[in-house]
């Protein structure tokens, strides 16, 4: 007989019980027995909880530490990125703890995706060599705690990544003597596994990737032989069938699509930084942008963070702690 989730009540109860305890409990509760230890680190928990509503939502970005110099000036002369995380039900920024085997600064340009209540640190340049690693890195973030998982197939830089049932597709990018990749890779964050997935039909360094429904498009980007020249067009993988499909048009920007690409609620594509520059006196550069369920945060370079209520609202400047207001790099929305 299988034991109760809670001695005298029935299953259902129960389970609507725990679906709505803070998941800063859930670290506690999975040792009370073997079968909370499976619900609580289950994904259909974690699904259940998102579908109740029950979930806590938080941004997180890699951002650039003010580190003041040995004369107390805000500035130093390595790069050095941390990862903050910022609560819109409170207003609170904080700061998440190192990794260990980067207690200092994480990689540079690393890409940063939640997933199920964790984050993942893929890949980046190492911040001491600046050679390219494969490495990756999980956050639970309710037990707050990182694991090392399963380093990349091959090693790249500047490659797009995107979370689609609970896993992450990667693809293009370029290897270590620059030349674009038109390889495409999905990791199962459950599993602690690579699979290869087919290439795309070209090369593509500095792309973008987003899920528009069951599809992954990989937007943009640009071949070896045409450094810097954005391509119009993009790819776009059906995860049911596996194959990929090429369209034209699909970016506009004369500019890396890097943190810039949007989906609208009707699905369609736009840019993060056209968004901001209509509704606002700044020049959009370095641009990150974040979805949040209706609303939106766009990271602006110096120009600092961006907000708004709603698709067609205006853009409004964020008043933000001096220390959260370095250059961001990377930034995801995750419900835990």
């Amino acid at each position: 007989m299988a034991q109760e989730l809670i001695p005298g009540l029935p299953e259902e109860i129960a389970l609507d019980c725990l679906i709505r305890s803070h998941f800063t409990t859930h670290r506690i509760a999975a040792r009370v027995c073997r079968r909370w230890r499976g619900l609580f680190l289950s994904r259909d928990f974690y699904n259940l909880r998102r579908i109740s509503d029950r979930t806590h939502k938080l941004v997180f970005a890699v951002q650039s530490l003010l580190v003041p110099a040995a004369d107390g000036d805000k500035s130093t002369t390595l790069p050095a990125f941390g990862l903050s995380a910022f609560d819109p039900a409170t207003g609170k920024w904080t700061w998440i703890k190192p990794i260990e085997k980067y207690p200092n600064r994480l990689p540079l340009f690393c890409r940063l995706i939640g997933v199920d209540g964790k984050l993942v640190v893929i890949g980046g340049w190492d911040p001491t060599s600046y050679r390219p690693v494969e490495e990756v890195f999980v956050y639970d973030i309710a037990a707050k705690k990182w694991r090392q998982g399963k380093g990349m197939p091959a090693t790249r830089s500047f490659f797009s990544a995107v979370e689609f049932g609970g896993e992450i597709f990667v693809a293009g990018g370029h290897d270590e003597w620059k030349n674009a990749a038109s390889t495409a890779w999905v990791y199962n964050i459950k599993n602690d596994e690579w699979r290869e997935l087919p290439a795309m039909s070209c090369g593509r360094d500095e792309c973008e990737a987003v899920a528009i429904g069951s599809d992954i498009w990989v937007v943009s980007g640009y071949r070896t032989e045409n450094q810097g020249n954005f391509e119009a067009t993009a790819e776009i993988f059906n995860t049911e069938t596996e194959e990929w499909r090429r369209v034209d048009s699909a970016w506009r920007e004369d500019r890396s699509p890097r943190g810039v690409v949007g989906v609208s609620r009707e699905g369609e594509l736009f840019s993060w930084a056209a968004a901001v520059e209509t509704t606002t006196a700044v020049t959009a550069e370095g641009v990150v942008g974040v979805n949040m369920e209706g609303k939106a945060m766009v990271f602006v370079g110096r120009h600092g963070i961006f907000t708004r209520e709603g698709h067609n609202s205006k853009f409004e400047r964020m008043e933000v702690p001096e220390e959260f207001t370095g250059f961001v790099q990377s930034a995801c929305y995750t419900a835990i």
